[in-house]
């Protein structure tokens, strides 16, 4: 079974969580979330979510894809966690996928993992970072080898979708957004 984890960092953007959550498990995909403590997730807009699991028990499977839901403060306290970099390091070099949307792939950059690599994020947040070695892209998602990345709240629909495609291939995802009523 098609395994992701879904790391929760307090004050993440909750309708990129909630979305990428029921998306990929819409999809078959188990979708494992956990916090970076054994809290609640107050999420930026003050929704409370309860992650199956802490971070630490989770590092201790495999997965097929990381996924980094946006936010502030939540990507910016999911960027000083050693344990998400480290984690994300470890997918780029099994080569298996991760993927971040609006403010969170800058954790992707600051991991080393968008060097070379074209991506996109929620306006001015690489462009902070002056990456003189990444190509910044305005699309709503990017896909560039193992890295996916997407622009924020009002991409977060198109994202999830485009990670089923990459992960169940794309009649799951005609099949998914068909189910969901979207507008094709």
């Amino acid at each position: 079974m098609i395994k992701v984890l879904v790391p929760l960092a307090q004050g993440c953007e909750e309708l990129e969580a909630v979305t990428i959550i029921d998306v990929l498990r819409r999809a078959g995909i188990k979708v494992v979330t956990a916090g970076l403590d054994a809290r609640p997730v107050i999420a930026s807009r003050s929704t409370v979510l309860i992650p199956d699991t802490t971070l630490d028990q989770a590092l201790h499977d495999q997965y097929d894809m990381v996924v980094l839901p946006g936010g502030q403060p939540g990507s910016d306290n999911l960027d000083k966690d050693d344990r998400v970099k480290h984690l994300l390091k470890e997918m780029a070099a099994a080569q298996k996928f991760t993927a971040a949307i609006c403010a969170a792939p800058k954790v992707l950059a600051n991991a080393g993992l968008l060097t070379g690599k074209r991506a996109t994020a929620f306006p001015g947040t690489l462009e902070k970072l002056q990456l003189h070695d990444v190509i910044l892209d305005a699309a709503p998602v990017v896909r560039d080898g193992h890295v996916i990345t997407s622009r924020g709240p009002g991409t977060a629909m198109d994202f999830a979708l485009e990670l089923i495609e990459v992960l169940a291939g794309k009649s799951k995802r005609i099949e998914v957004e068909t189910g969901l009523q979207r507008p094709r």
